[in-house]
């Protein structure tokens, strides 16, 4: 079944990045060496971000139920654990974008 999962958002992120090569573009062989690399660290990096994002999921629920619905310790859990990035792209492997494993944490301002 993971395995399944697994196929099924390689395929998913591999045709969410396709894009037409003009005949004319001298850093083909680059971009496709840079999404080739992209595709190559995402197969450890999406379980991980998944399963950190459940866990996270998980314990932020646990942390709402024991504090009686109190919705701002939950959200202290839940912000960093899901949100940041799911899927590694050639930008973030080039610096150009940010790769962020864990979201922004919870203000209340």
């Amino acid at each position: 079944m993971w395995r399944k999962a697994m196929l099924i958002g390689l395929v998913v992120s591999l045709l969410s990045r396709v894009s037409v090569a003009e005949a004319n573009d001298s850093s083909y062989w680059g971009e496709a060496g840079w999404g080739v690399l992209a595709v190559a660290a995402n197969i450890p990096y999406m379980p991980v971000k998944i399963l950190y994002a459940g866990l996270g999921t998980l314990t932020g629920g646990l942390a709402y139920l024991l504090t009686v619905g109190d919705s701002e310790t939950a959200q202290k859990v839940w912000s960093p654990s899901l949100g940041g990035s799911y899927v590694v792209t050639p930008a973030m492997l080039r610096g150009d974008e940010p790769l962020l494993f864990n979201g922004r944490s919870y203000s209340n301002n």
